[in-house]
C-alpha cells in the first residue's frame, strides 16, 4: 500500500477531505518519529512495537572484491508485530 491509498482509506473513514487526511497521517507519522527517536520505543497496542536496537560492528567481506572490511556498529528501528495484526496476518 503507498500513502495515497492510505490517505483515501482514511479519508472515507473520517469523512476528512484528503488533504485533511494527509495533514493527519502526517501529523501522526511525525509523532511516531519523535516517540521512537526519544524514548527508543514506540507501542501500538494491538497493531505493534517500534523499538531502537543496537547492532554491534563486525568482520565483512567485499562482495565485489572478496576483502575482509569492518562494518561499523549502528542503530536500526525494528518492528515486532502485536497480536491482533499477527492473527489478522496469519488468515
Amino acid at each position: 500500500m503507498k500513502k495515497e491509498q492510505l490517505v483515501n482509506i482514511v479519508s472515507k473513514a473520517t469523512g476528512l477531505s484528503k488533504a485533511k487526511a494527509l495533514e493527519a497521517i502526517n501529523a501522526t507519522l511525525e509523532g511516531m518519529k519523535e516517540g521512537i527517536s526519544k524514548d527508543g520505543k514506540l507501542v501500538l497496542v494491538g497493531f505493534g512495537t517500534f523499538e531502537v536496537k543496537k547492532r554491534k560492528s563486525r568482520k565483512g567481506r567485499n562482495p565485489r572484491t572478496g576483502k575482509p572490511i569492518n562494518i561499523p556498529a549502528k542503530k536500526y528501528v525494528r518492528f515486532k508485530p502485536g497480536k491482533a495484526l499477527k492473527t489478522l496476518i496469519e488468515k
